[in-house]
């Protein structure tokens, strides 16, 4: 039995009713009161500003909540505020937690007291994150009239319905003490017993990577289908310095200063998300002392790369997602990343999938990962896509699709299929995958054919017959088993933008009620920073150029490589010098203003900016208003000064 002495905080749309709660006043909730309406689609991002990812352990406390936007943008949540209150119950309403998978947002929440989530729905990373803390999660409302009764809450409440893992996991506190307990052989998930079955691509690739004895290093069963639970073996396991340091303090906190990682050989780990961040920090931020904070990240991944034997991708190299994409993943492997868009390597035929830190730091012990095996969603792209149209204006239109916008896609499998997606270059397959982070899903996938061999002849050398065994046989069976499938018109689509606060707000940019002057256009990211999306941008300032036009006065345009391989590339293009024509800045490969720690953030609420990264949540690149768009429109809104279609030879 359970027990939540303490207070519940409901996070309401309504900024003074949060504030109220949080100055003393408990809430008298009625569900049916529309003014006491619960904040849907909070954000990891919300929870845990990326400037306060710095701290870690205990001292994230102080900073649960802090960008929690309510209704007209207010953030009435201070420092230390949800500590001092006295809440054990975080009660919240639709896609709680979606975003960013960083661990730390229910770290912060653990660390400032709450012991209970609620909601109407959770995102898959930011539920098993909280899971694997040790934290207590329902979608059962009811359970807010039991705790102010006083009751006790037996455990089998949490755990009833959950696969058996994640029953052991919870029971056993968290994922840690159970992943020490499995290989000591305390602790063994049942095995899996589906009988041979047509399988979808992701399940076949799940069923040959299943673990039978953790000690056993071959894997595998005959079948797996959507709900089994098991442990597969990962062919690579990677990390960046914003987990690295909470992981490996995990690792030796559990296991000790002598404990090693399991085959290092298929470990990697990248410094690509802060090294940019001492260009746009504040001096006020730099002045607490923040800047030397997030420096000692990547000097404590430094040490354990050294220690343990791992291979260390430098600043400037490249970010995570677009290196793992061009030098390392292959087709049929299991490619797992402490980031949600480690999905981007899908584009390459394989499983891949974020993970939080705690599982980063099990998976450096066990070689291994835990996955319930998800549904799939067949995507079919019919037709042939209008010139201007660029894979993320697909992507855009899929967010807003009413299926996926409500949470239909949560924790399922993407399988992007159909004649659309075979003429689509593995760059713009990659915008696709990566992208199904936004949706909320598991993974996103393409299976690779003729183009993947290509791109693993083209870009790393690899015999083109050597590259085409290793696509063969790795496709959705005839008689696989879809969730659902959704089909998209390609022809009928038109250039879209979505609009701020959030990936799933796309309209096409013809749709705009006014004109959208803006400050800065912003083309790059592991989502845009790849070679395509760098010919996108070329043909549209080529065009500008022949035209007489330059950056429109008053906008600042950045474009950002995704590699150092991609900027030599265009360097050898001649794009380098095209781009500074036009009057673009040119910026180091890295994260960037992304995650608001690199050149292209916005510094006032009042400005407007129009970048081609994957998302748009408040505060994510900066205090301005974000509208998302593919490569096209950015260069073409940089060259208008407002936001803008391409119509080339228009």
């Amino acid at each position: 039995m359970v027990s939540f002495p303490g207070r519940t905080l409901f996070l309401t749309e309504d900024a003074g009713l949060l504030a109220r709660q949080l100055a003393g006043e408990d809430l008298a909730w009625d569900v049916n009161d529309p003014a006491q309406k619960l904040r849907d689609d909070v954000s990891t991002d919300e929870i845990t500003p990326g400037w306060t990812c710095f701290h870690h352990g205990a001292a994230l406390g102080r900073f649960a909540y802090l960008g929690l936007t309510c209704r007209d943008g207010v953030q009435p949540v201070g420092e230390e505020t949800v500590r001092r209150g006295g809440f054990v119950i975080s009660v919240a309403g639709r896609r709680r937690g979606k975003g960013s998978s960083r661990e730390q947002a229910p770290y912060a929440e653990r660390a400032a007291g709450i012991r209970l989530l609620v909601a109407e729905s959770f995102e898959r990373i930011y539920r098993q994150n909280a899971v694997n803390l040790g934290m207590l999660l329902t979608t059962d409302f009811s359970i807010l009239e039991r705790v102010r009764k006083g009751r006790e809450i037996p455990l089998s409440f949490f755990t009833g319905g959950e696969d058996p893992i994640t029953r052991g996991v919870i029971e056993a506190g968290g994922l840690l003490p159970y992943t020490r307990a499995r290989l000591a052989g305390r602790e063994a998930p049942p095995p899996v017993t589906t009988s041979p079955r047509g399988m979808t691509l992701v399940e076949k690739i799940i069923a040959r990577h299943v673990v039978t004895d953790p000690a056993v290093t071959g894997a595998g069963v005959p079948a797996v289908a959507p709900g089994d639970a098991c442990f597969v073996r990962a062919d690579l396991r990677f990390s960046h310095e914003y987990v690295t340091p909470m992981a490996a303090e995990c690792f030796v906190e559990a296991l000790g200063l002598e404990a090693r990682v399991r085959d290092p050989g298929s470990v990697l780990l990248f410094r690509d998300h802060l090294s940019l961040l001492g260009e746009v920090m504040p001096e006020e931020r730099k002045a607490r002392g923040l800047l030397t904070l997030a420096d000692s990240l990547a000097t404590r991944q430094e040490e354990f790369s050294a220690a343990q034997g791992i291979r260390l991708h430098g600043a400037g190299e490249g970010i995570c997602h677009s290196l793992v994409l061009e030098r390392h993943a292959l087709p049929g492997q299991i490619v797992v990343g402490s980031d949600s868009h480690t999905t981007h390597a899908g584009a390459l035929g394989c499983l891949a999938f974020g993970i939080g830190t705690t599982e980063v730091a099990c998976a450096w012990l066990s070689g291994d990962v835990r996955v319930k095996v998800p549904a799939t969603i067949r995507v079919v792209l019919k037709g042939t896509r209008p010139p201007g149209v660029a894979a993320k204006d697909v992507m855009l239109a899929l967010l807003a699709h009413p299926y996926v916008k409500g949470g239909g896609a949560i924790g399922k499998v993407l399988e992007y299929a159909g004649e659309g997606v075979t003429a689509l270059s593995v760059d713009e397959r990659a915008t696709l995958t990566n992208m199904a982070a936004e949706a909320g899903a598991f993974s996103g996938i393409v299976a690779p054919d003729e183009t993947t061999a290509r791109f693993l002849s083209e870009r790393r050398g690899t015999p083109l017959a050597e590259a085409r065994r290793a696509c063969e046989g790795l496709a959705s069976g005839e008689d696989a088993v879809y969730d659902s499938e959704l089909v998209f018109d390609l022809g009928a689509l038109a250039p879209i933008v979505a609009l701020p606060g959030d990936p799933g707000n796309g309209v096409a940019i013809s749709d705009l009620p006014a004109p959208v002057p803006i400050d800065i256009a912003y083309g790059g990211s592991c989502t845009a920073g790849k070679r395509e999306d760098m010919e996108m941008l070329a043909a549209v300032l080529t065009e500008g150029l022949a035209r007489g036009k330059r950056v429109a006065p008053g906008v600042d345009f950045y474009i950002q490589f995704g590699s150092r391989d991609v900027k030599e590339w265009c360097r050898e293009k001649g794009y380098l010098d095209l781009f500074t024509r036009a009057g673009a800045r040119l910026v180091e490969p890295g994260c960037g203003a992304c995650i608001n720690a690199g050149p292209g953030v916005s510094t006032r609420d009042t400005e407007v900016t129009v970048s081609a990264i994957n998302r748009n949540f408040p505060g994510r690149s900066g205090p301005g208003r974000v509208y998302l768009g593919s490569p096209y429109v950015v260069a073409a809104s940089a060259l208008a000064g407002r936001i803008a279609a391409w119509n080339p030879g228009a």
